[in-house]
């Protein structure tokens, strides 16, 4: 029985790829937290690698706070980077599957049309530099390794934008939400689903692959979506990000084009909208 690791078992993806692992039975599943996994100690975790000894890694983990790093670079790259690093040696050393998730923050945002895997990287803030470094070093460790960049991920788990817009509007009479970021949500369900779709194909095709629902908005448009389907009456106002200074930049334009991994492993992407109601009725 092949035996799968899950890194960040808390996440979002980690929570819906748990919830999913119920369907998959003929695989041994290990749900790693920090504790059990311990991302920001290097020789620990080479150690805790050795002790489960996986057939697949799943690195669902990553330090996210963005505006965040901008003070904690090096924590941020401990986990982004170099932790990656370890996890794609050990797996290469012992002919284990690694799939690792990235982020649409690779990118400057100064693009207008939907970015492929090929599109220059050029991030703007330190999260998205150390997980361009991350993918760099999965890639050099383990040229086997498959790299799933997403964005905007939201799930019933954890916190996120669908949650805490939902929370607001049921509180408040009026928000201001940015209108000049543009991307496609991503439902941690549906990349859950996806990652299994890619364990259980016959073949294994390494690189790099975009995943986010079909769509292209703007967080403004996004709110006023859940605002819809939540059946809320708060009135949402779009607002210039300049209006709302953060520690770190966002990329303006981050849409990613999801054309390689439909051909390759024939997945369905669902559009943002579906998989928003089906969130928010759960």
């Amino acid at each position: 029985m092949k035996k799968i690791l899950v890194t960040g078992s808390n996440g979002q993806l980690g929570s819906e790829l748990k919830f999913l692992s119920e369907n998959y039975a003929q695989f041994e599943w290990v749900f790693a937290d920090r504790t059990e996994i311990t991302l920001d100690n290097l020789p620990v975790l080479e150690h805790q690698l050795e002790l489960i000894k996986p057939d697949i890694i799943i690195n669902c983990a990553a330090y996210t706070a963005v505006d965040k790093a901008e003070s904690e670079e090096e924590l941020a790259d401990l986990i982004n980077h170099l932790s990656v690093g370890v996890l794609a040696s050990w797996s290469n050393k012992n002919n284990a599957k690694l799939i690792h998730v990235s982020t649409d923050y690779v990118f400057n945002g100064t693009s207008s049309v939907p970015l492929n895997e090929n599109a220059s990287t050029d991030p703007i803030n330190i999260y998205g530099e150390t997980k361009l470094k991350g993918e760099k070093v999965c890639l050099q460790q383990n040229p086997d390794s498959i790299i799933i960049r997403t964005s905007w991920v939201y799930s019933e788990f954890g916190n996120n934008f669908v949650k805490t817009m939902s929370r607001l509007m049921q509180e408040r009479d009026s928000l201001n939400v940015v209108n000049d970021q543009v991307g496609s949500p991503t439902y941690a369900a549906d990349l859950a689903k996806v990652i299994m779709v890619i364990i259980m194909h016959s073949d294994w095709y390494p690189g790099i692959y975009n995943f986010s629902n079909e769509g292209e908005i703007s967080w403004y448009e996004f709110a006023l979506s859940i605002k819809e389907i939540g059946g809320y009456t708060c009135d949402i106002t779009g607002i210039p990000s300049a209006s709302y200074p953060t520690p770190a930049k966002r990329p303006a334009y981050s849409l990613l084009d999801k054309s390689k991994i439909r051909q390759v492993y024939h997945v369905a992407v669902p559009e943002y909208k579906e998989s928003l109601k089906k969130m928010m009725s759960l």
